[in-house]
């Protein structure tokens, strides 16, 4: 199939108010992340929200899992109400009402969520990954997207990691072996065809 019978998806992954408040100092960091989405919704490309969240209780939580194991113990009695606030779409880049939030349970986009549903509903094989972090949900889910053979894209500068150092290194090392890396200017310029 030729590659402009592609279909894409702009993926918006862990931008919910608790991961938002944690990796952003500077609300200036969040202007690429607005101009993917403002992007994407110009060239008919949907908008699909991901976010971690979990039931009451936390049943998906094992114990073992070392980045997620520790969150029961830490809750509270107003635990839910926290984790409901916790987890909404940061007001930055507030989905609309017909674009998809996907709730995932671990790491991965695709971890115990029906994010291939629907990707696989709308025929999308090409993913436009974004999110927080560069070295949690963004290198995973691309890992995932390969093995899974969708062709990907990577907005390197709507990708925010704790460590700079990590974020150079997957952006210029790692995800280029499966993936392309352009900035959000580039992936406009390419979609207006001025490049």
């Amino acid at each position: 199939m030729p590659h402009s019978m592609s279909k894409s998806a702009l993926l918006i992954m862990d931008m919910q108010k608790s991961v938002v408040s944690q990796f952003v100092k500077d609300r200036e960091a969040l202007l690429p992340f607005q101009k993917a989405i403002e992007t994407a919704r110009s060239h008919a490309i949907p908008v699909i929200y991901v976010r971690v969240a979990f039931r009451p209780g936390y049943p998906e939580i094992s114990s073992r899992n070392k980045m997620f194991g520790g969150i029961p113990g830490r809750a509270g009695a107003d635990a839910v109400a926290a984790m409901e606030a916790a987890v909404q779409i940061d007001e930055s880049v507030q989905p609309q009402p017909d674009e998809p939030i996907v709730t995932k349970v671990r790491v991965s986009a695709f971890a115990g969520s029906d994010l291939e549903v629907i990707l696989r509903s709308r025929q999308i094989d090409t993913l436009i990954l974004s999110g927080i972090a560069t070295s949690g949900v963004v290198l995973s889910t691309l890992r995932e997207a390969a093995d899974k053979d969708y062709a990907l894209t990577v907005l390197s500068d709507a990708c925010i990691d704790a460590d700079p150092e990590v974020h150079r290194v997957l952006t210029e090392k790692v995800f280029p072996l499966q993936a392309e890396v352009r900035s959000v200017d580039e992936w406009a310029d390419s979609l207006s065809g001025t490049n």
